[in-house]
């Protein structure tokens, strides 16, 4: 602590210190878990996609772009639901 600092500047300066450390471990905590949270519906998605593109199979429908974009949209909706 230098000369010129108030009493307890040390004090006030280490607790925003910590206070700063605390917040960088919970954003880092919870970056974390929205990483694996976007990880595991990017992957229900893609199931998703395979199972609608093997049911459009069995009926005989081939995927057209008009199907493609109706596709799209029903993963849009299906996220929108979930969220």
């Amino acid at each position: 602590m230098a000369a010129a600092d108030p009493p307890g500047a040390g004090d006030l300066s280490q607790l925003a210190e910590n206070l700063l450390y605390q917040l960088q471990e919970n954003f880092q905590a919870l970056t974390e878990k929205i990483t694996l949270r976007m990880e595991e519906m990017g992957k229900r998605i893609d199931d998703l996609e395979k199972h609608v593109a093997d049911l459009m199979t069995e009926a005989g429908i081939e995927n057209t772009n008009e199907e493609a974009r109706v596709m799209k949209l029903i993963f849009y909706c299906v996220l929108r639901i979930s969220a």
